[in-house]
C-alpha cells in the first residue's frame, strides 16, 4: 500500500544536508548583504561564526580556528598542501573522498615515501597497522559508505606524526577526540545544513609548530598560504578570511549555530543524530531486502547512512540495471514528494543514502522509511510485469 503520510522536510540529501527545523528565508533577515566583510561588522559576524562553532565543539582553547575558501574541499587542501612532506604519511580511505585524499597525495604532490591503507566500501582499513611516527590523513566518517571511526583509540596520544582528519559529515553529530587531531576540517553545508563554499580549518598547537618549522618544497597558491615570513598568518584564524565570504552564507551558519546551543549543543546534536540511526536499524532490522553497508554495527554512521540492496533478484542483475533500478526506485519516492536525494553515491555500491544529521527530525525519518518498500515493491511487481 501506498503510504499516506509524508515527511514535513523531505530532504535527506548527503550534501547540502538539510536546513534546521523551521528554517525559512527570514532567518537570513539580519545579513550584512552589500557591505564589507573587512568592515567592523562584517569581521564580527565571522568571529562569531568561529567562536561559536569552537565553543559547540568543545574545542580545546589552544586550537586555532578559522573560515577558508573552497567548502572542507579547500580546508583539507590547504593542510596537506602546507603540512604534508616533512616526514612519512599513511593515508587511510575506505570510501570516494578518502580516495581524493590519496589522489592528491600520490599524484599531485607526488610525496616519496606515502604508504597507502585501503578497504573496500562496508568496512574499516586496520588502524592497528597506522604508524605513530608517520603523519596519518584519513576521514572521519565515510560519506560515501556510511562508514564511520568508533573512536580514536588506535591514534597514539604520544605520537610524533600529526593527524589530519576531515571531518565534516562528522562535525556536529559525533564526538572528535581533540587531543588526539592536530587538523580538523569540515564546512557549514554539511552537518549545519548551511549553504555552499566556505570551509572551517582547525589547528593543533602541533600542527602550527610544523608550520612554523617546515617550508615545503612545492609553491602554494594564495588561497593555501597559511603563514607569512615562517609565522603562522594569525588574521586567517581572527575572521581574516583570505578571499571574500560571502555574508549570506554567514548569517545562514549563525543560525544553524544559533539553533544547535538552543536545543542543547553537541550533546542534544550527537543525540539528535543517534536517534535517527537507531529509528533506521530499527526498520532494517525487519525489512528483509537490504542491510547496513557497514559490516560492523559500531561503524554504522549516523549521518550519512548507507544501506545495500540483498534481495536475491537485485543481486542477480547487471551492475548497470542495478544502478538503474535504485535511480528508478528512489525517484517514485521524489516524485510523490516523499524523500529527495535518496539515491547512493554514484562511487558507492547501488543502494540508498539517507542523511540523517542532527538537522533532520526522526519524525521525518520514521514517515519516510515505508516509502522504500512501496518503492521496492513497485520496482519488482514493474520488473515482473515485464
Amino acid at each position: 500500500m501506498k503510504p499516506t503520510r509524508r515527511p514535513a522536510n523531505p530532504c535527506f540529501s548527503s550534501g547540502p544536508c538539510a536546513k534546521r527545523p523551521g528554517w525559512s528565508p527570514a532567518a537570513l533577515n539580519g545579513a550584512l548583504l552589500g557591505r564589507s566583510h573587512r568592515s567592523r561588522g562584517g569581521l564580527a559576524k565571522l568571529v562569531e561564526v568561529i567562536e561559536r562553532s569552537r565553543k559547540l565543539l568543545q574545542m580545546p582553547a589552544d586550537y586555532r580556528l578559522g573560515i577558508v575558501p573552497a567548502s572542507d574541499t579547500g580546508a583539507v587542501e590547504m593542510a596537506l598542501w602546507s603540512l604534508l612532506g616533512a616526514r612519512g604519511v599513511d593515508v587511510l580511505a575506505w570510501e570516494s573522498f578518502g580516495e581524493g585524499w590519496v589522489t592528491d597525495v600520490t599524484r599531485q604532490l607526488q610525496l616519496p615515501d606515502v604508504r597507502l591503507m585501503r578497504a573496500p566500501y562496508g568496512r574499516l582499513p586496520d588502524l592497528a597497522s597506522v604508524d605513530p611516527t608517520r603523519d596519518t590523513v584519513f576521514v572521519w566518517n565515510g560519506t560515501t559508505a556510511g562508514v564511520r571511526l568508533p573512536d580514536g583509540d588506535w591514534i597514539a596520544g604520544d605520537r610524533e606524526g600529526l593527524t589530519i582528519c576531515d571531518a565534516t559529515s562528522a562535525a556536529f553529530a559525533m564526538r572528535l577526540p581533540w587531543p588526539k587531531l592536530d587538523v580538523v576540517t569540515w564546512s557549514w553545508q554539511k552537518a549545519l545544513g548551511g549553504e555552499a563554499a566556505h570551509g572551517m580549518l582547525a589547528l593543533s598547537p602541533r600542527a602550527v609548530a610544523r608550520l612554523e618549522s617546515y617550508t615545503p618544497p612545492w609553491p602554494l597558491p594564495k588561497i593555501f598560504r597559511l603563514t607569512s615570513g615562517g609565522k603562522l598568518n594569525e588574521g586567517i584564524f581572527r575572521g581574516e578570511t583570505i578571499n571574500t565570504p560571502s555574508m549570506l552564507c554567514v548569517e545562514d551558519a549563525l543560525d544553524s549555530l544559533r539553533w544547535a546551543e538552543s536545543v542543547g549543543g553537541l550533546d542534544a546534536l550527537i543525540a539528535r543524530a543517534e536517534g535517527n540511526l537507531a529509528c533506521v536499524a530499527a526498520w532494517v532490522e525487519q525489512t528483509p531486502w537490504l542491510e547496513f553497508l557497514a559490516e560492523d554495527p559500531a561503524t554504522r554512521s549516523c549521518t550519512s547512512i548507507q544501506l545495500k540492496i540483498t534481495d536475491p533478484w537485485f543481486l542477480g542483475l547487471s551492475p548497470e540495471l542495478r544502478f538503474k533500478t535504485v535511480r528508478s526506485m528512489t525517484a517514485r519516492i521524489e516524485a510523490e514528494g516523499a524523500g529527495y536525494d535518496l539515491a547512493s553515491h554514484r562511487d558507492s555500491p547501488p543502494g540508498i543514502r539517507i542523511w540523517a544529521g542532527a538537522t533532520v527530525e526522526r519524525s521525518d525519518v520514521e514517515a519516510l522509511l515505508p516509502w522504500f518498500d512501496w518503492a521496492w515493491a513497485e520496482e519488482r511487481h514493474a520488473a515482473e510485469a515485464a
